[in-house]
């Protein structure tokens, strides 16, 4: 909770913390010092968009780019567009959640994961892996635009 202001917290909903006295001396701190200049931003967003664009090309079922991954995302031939056509109907800013399909509480990470080894039949892809990571990026610039609101049905 360090670096966290009591008025953050309780703007944020998160009464408990205070509640259990988990302030002590609050110091604040900022996340980036200097703003980024304009190449090294435009160089973070071309590497975003190369991640969408295979992230799309998994979520579309693309043979090469699963094999360029070295992931089977499916062994009936499904792919993940077609149940979500178009990615915003997952909702990925509603996880973390409670999943129905899966009975827990889970991340979109498991979800995706769930998807693939359920109706895909394909195989469970590490959770910290290039492939999770561009499918990610795929779903969350699908949704781009979208308020937070994790926990929501």
């Amino acid at each position: 909770m360090k670096g966290m202001s009591k008025r953050y917290l309780l703007a944020a909903g998160c009464a408990v913390c205070v509640g259990l006295g988990v302030f002590g001396a609050v110091q604040e701190s900022a996340a980036h010092k200097d703003p980024h200049d304009a190449a090294t931003l435009k160089a973070f967003q071309d590497l975003f968009m190369e991640q969408v664009i295979l992230g799309d090309r998994l979520f579309h079922g693309d043979p090469e780019a699963q094999q360029e991954m070295g992931v089977n995302l499916s062994k009936t031939g499904m792919a993940c567009a077609m149940c979500h056509p178009i990615s915003s109907d997952i909702h990925p800013h509603e996880f973390p959640k409670f999943q129905e399909q899966m009975s827990e509480f889970a991340t979109l990470r498991d979800m995706v994961n769930w998807c693939i080894e359920k109706p895909n039949e394909g195989e469970v892809i590490d959770v910290n892996s290039e492939a999770m990571k561009a499918l990610e990026a795929y779903m969350y610039w699908s949704n781009k635009g979208s308020v937070l609101d994790p926990g929501r049905h």
